[in-house]
C-alpha cells in the first residue's frame, strides 16, 4: 500500500482566524448520496461559518444573496437539514449538529416522468418470471 503524501507539501491546509470541518463519515453514512444539491450548499456553507460550535447567525436574505438561492428552495433546504437531525435552527440561529450514526430520511429521488429506478425495472421483472 503506498503512503498518501500531499501533490504540494508546501502549500498544507491550516485553520487560520475560523474554525470548521466535514466529518469524514458524511461520505461513509450516506450524508453526501442523500443530500440534494441545495441541502448541501446549505450544509457546507453552515460549516464553513460556524463557530467552535457549530453555531452562526447570518440572515436568510444574506444566505440566499450568497448561495444565489430562492427564498423557498433555503426553506426548503433548510428544513430537510433540519429533519434529518443535520442542523438545528431557532430565532434566526443555526447550529451544526453531530451527524447522526445514518443519514435519517434517505429518499429516493424523483425521477422525469417514464423514467423508472433501476431497482423498480429489476422487481418487476423479477415479478414476471
Amino acid at each position: 500500500m503506498s503512503k498518501k503524501r500531499p501533490i504540494h507539501p508546501d502549500r498544507i491546509r491550516t485553520i487560520a482566524g475560523s474554525f470548521s470541518w466535514i466529518e469524514h463519515h458524511f461520505v461513509g453514512g450516506g450524508f453526501l448520496r442523500a443530500l440534494s444539491r441545495d441541502e448541501l450548499l446549505l450544509y457546507y456553507f453552515l460549516v464553513t461559518v460556524g463557530d467552535k460550535n457549530g453555531v452562526s447567525f447570518y440572515s436568510y436574505d444574506t444566505i440566499c444573496e450568497l448561495l444565489k438561492m430562492e427564498l423557498d428552495t433555503y426553506i426548503t433546504a433548510r428544513d430537510c437539514l433540519i429533519r434529518r437531525q443535520m442542523v438545528a435552527f431557532e430565532n434566526g440561529v443555526f447550529q451544526v449538529l453531530p451527524l447522526p450514526g445514518r443519514c435519517p430520511h434517505l429518499e429516493v429521488r424523483k425521477l422525469e416522468p417514464g423514467l423508472h429506478a433501476l431497482g423498480a425495472i429489476f422487481k418487476h421483472l423479477g415479478r414476471q418470471s
